[in-house]
């Protein structure tokens, strides 16, 4: 079993991932923190107290709440794609007694910062812990200046964030997570940590339609179904007006599946560096990718091809299984 904590800025694409993160045998999700990205840090957090109040567990990763806005630059958010709470407006959701529908898990939040809380889980975990960052990179970083040496203990990271033989989703160059903070992204591709990318070029590979989300849901009455149908509305109409069809990319759960089912992806290794200063460029991730049979320098593994079918597949199989008991193994 692998022992991980996440980074995240729930968000939608976030939730799914948090929610294939804690229904996966193969992982132990030891801590979750937040950082603002799809959404302000606040909101993060309290999102996710929602799904972890999904799961209804005895038991909860300790958690933390992280940075409120990128090293340099300002906060860049996208509610305008995850809805104003960046869960599909699902906190304006309530069953008829006036509870909330997605009531908040009774969890405790560390009386830690993200970056804090990240050390004194690497330090505990030396060599095995796993950081899984689906957001900006700005705890991450934060976490590298406090104590470098410290975070050379990670065991690696494995992130989801750039764009290499695409266009990005931000401008023609970016990708969200890196264009929110370029100055973390380009400290942490520079740390020597073990790094693994899905970038948008293997995410986006993975399109989970609005049709295939009712055929799997449809027939389902629990709080996870209902909960997949509701916080990806909003995505999904984003998705039909600005993309072309509806659905979404559920970028943030691919990490996740690289993790546990490894043979599902195929990776090189690279050197990536990041744009910081381009007035064009800013965010753009960096790489030679035509030939990886070269020996030469790299600090990172780019996942390049996923089997989206046998992905989505096991996507569905774990979220909503025929049963399950959420318990901590």
């Amino acid at each position: 079993m692998k022992r991980i904590l996440i980074d995240a800025d729930p968000g939608v694409d976030d939730a799914l991932a948090i929610l294939l993160a804690m229904n996966s045998p193969e992982l132990f999700v030891e801590a979750i923190t937040t950082v603002s990205g799809n959404i302000h840090v606040d909101q993060a957090t309290e999102n996710l107290f929602r799904i972890l109040g999904l799961l209804k567990m005895s038991e909860y990763p300790l958690l933390a709440k992280g940075e409120n806005r990128p090293l340099v630059l300002p906060l860049l958010t996208a509610a305008h794609v995850h809805g104003e709470d960046g869960l599909g407006n699902v906190s304006t959701l309530y069953n008829q007694d006036g509870n909330p529908l997605y009531p908040p898990a009774d969890a405790d939040i560390a009386d830690l910062s993200g970056a804090e809380l990240i050390l004194e889980m690497v330090d505990r975990y030396a060599d095995e812990l796993t950081l899984v960052a689906l957001g900006p990179l700005t705890n991450i970083a934060l976490a590298m200046r406090k104590d470098p040496i410290k975070m050379r203990k990670l065991h690696a990271i494995v992130l989801m964030g750039g764009v290499f033989r695409e266009y990005g989703n931000v401008t023609t160059t970016a990708e969200f997570n890196i264009y929110v903070d370029p100055h973390a992204a380009h400290e942490v591709f520079s740390s020597g940590i073990p790094i693994q990318v899905a970038p948008l070029d293997v995410t986006h590979q993975v399109v989970l339609t609005g049709e295939r989300l009712s055929a799997e849901t449809e027939e389902q009455q629990c709080l996870v179904s209902s909960f997949l149908r509701d916080s990806t509305k909003a995505c999904m109409e984003f998705y039909r007006q600005h993309v072309g069809f509806y659905g979404l990319h559920i970028h943030d759960a691919l990490p996740i599946g690289m993790l546990t089912h490894p043979h599902f992806f195929k990776s090189i290794d690279a050197y990536v560096q990041v744009e910081t200063e381009g007035n064009l460029t800013r965010g753009m991730t960096i790489a030679d990718l035509r030939d990886s049979r070269q020996e030469r320098t790299h600090n990172a593994s780019i996942c390049i091809e996923v089997d989206a079918d046998r992905f989505l597949n096991h996507f569905f199989s774990r979220l909503i299984p025929k049963s399950k008991t959420n318990t901590r193994q």
